[in-house]
């Protein structure tokens, strides 16, 4: 495959996989951190979109003048405008009126061509495919998170924890934050590629699928039992703002194996800020989300619920870290001064932080 240089440049990087002291400490068993806010754009869509827009060319041929249309929250929009540059093609990135000026700021600069439109992600799309993508013949749909090569992009993740784990004696649960549901599917298809699901032959892996309030479309749509579709999108963790997740998301929480979980937006802020101060790392609260659960207790009271202390200190979970360039400093400490006390987080985030926080 090396030797074809008529395929186009992969946009996304293998990342690293680290153990993280502080958030085992927390969580009470061993935490390992997926860094995907190490990709070009930021954030996991690099592999997502990326393998969509590299495969596109591919089909299409390598003169071909494509030129791709996002609609995103912004993160997969970054992604899109982050590959276009490598891949040599023009980029529109569609995005909602609640999109936040720095990552309208964020996308131009990346020479993308950027329209604001609609409430939410599903009016900034369904804008795109009417009035954008029709009138060009050149034109390259490019879904967030609801296509097959977007998900078959997102399990290259659980490849390489395959070969980074191994080291670890393997792993027994992942958890990731769930939007429209692309990240889950990917890592689902993945875990049942390696075998990793019931039937699969491997030693099975927990999935937790975290949402926050106000953002939680798998978790309603498993409370109803048919896939459903949120009013509107309430919960600060933008990035998280699809209305209803993509239908294979759906079909595949409904396994055993999957945990649905939904956090406050106090929880997913404070994950982002405690992890700020333990790893060193900024990342926004659609990511804080997943990280909530290293310090709420969720991994020992809701995901491994029937197994002892000590045989719980002894397993390993990966939490992927997706990253997400839609926050600042300035953004945690503003979320430090309004969601340090708030009561969900004062009831289930560990008395040691508890302690810690002078505000």
């Amino acid at each position: 495959m090396g030797s074809n240089t008529n395929l186009p440049p992969k946009p996304w990087i293998e990342t690293p996989l680290i153990r993280s002291t502080a958030l085992s400490r927390e969580a009470g068993c061993n935490i390992f951190l997926k860094l995907e806010n190490l990709q070009p754009s930021g954030s996991f869509k690099s592999r997502a979109v990326g393998n969509l827009m590299s495969k596109a060319i591919a089909r299409h041929g390598p003169s071909h003048p494509i030129h791709f249309y996002c609609s995103s929250g912004g993160n997969a929009g970054l992604a899109c405008a982050t590959a276009a540059i490598s891949l040599q093609r023009p980029a529109t990135i569609v995005v909602p009126l609640s999109t936040s000026p720095l990552m309208i700021s964020k996308l131009r600069t990346l020479g993308a061509d950027v329209k604001q439109v609609g409430n939410h992600w599903s009016e900034a799309d369904t804008y795109m495919r009417e009035e954008l993508i029709g009138g060009d013949k050149d034109g390259v749909y490019v879904p967030p998170f609801d296509h097959v090569d977007v998900w078959e992009g997102n399990g290259t993740l659980v490849d390489e924890v395959e070969r980074q784990m191994c080291g670890y004696g393997g792993y027994d649960a992942i958890v990731a934050s769930v939007g429209g549901g692309g990240l889950f599917a990917g890592i689902m298809a993945g875990l049942s590629k390696h075998g990793r699901l019931e039937g699969g032959g491997l030693k099975g892996v927990k999935v937790m699928a975290v949402e926050t309030e106000g953002a939680h479309s798998l978790a309603l749509s498993l409370e109803k039992g048919e896939l459903s579709r949120l009013g509107a999108i309430t919960s600060i963790a933008t990035s998280l703002g699809a209305t209803q997740v993509a239908n294979q998301a759906f079909e595949w929480a409904k396994r055993k194996e999957v945990t649905s979980c939904i956090f406050s937006d106090a929880e997913a802020a404070m994950g982002a800020v405690y992890f700020a101060d333990d790893e060193r790392i900024v990342v926004e609260a659609a990511c804080g989300v997943s990280l909530a659960s290293a310090y709420n207790d969720t991994l020992r009271t809701v995901l491994f619920p029937d197994v002892s202390d000590e045989e719980f200190s002894k397993l390993n979970v990966v939490i992927v870290v997706c990253g997400g360039s839609n926050i600042t400093l300035d953004m945690l400490e503003k979320y430090k001064q309004e969601y340090a006390k708030d009561e969900r987080v004062v009831q289930k985030f560990h008395s040691r932080r508890l302690a810690s926080e002078t505000l």
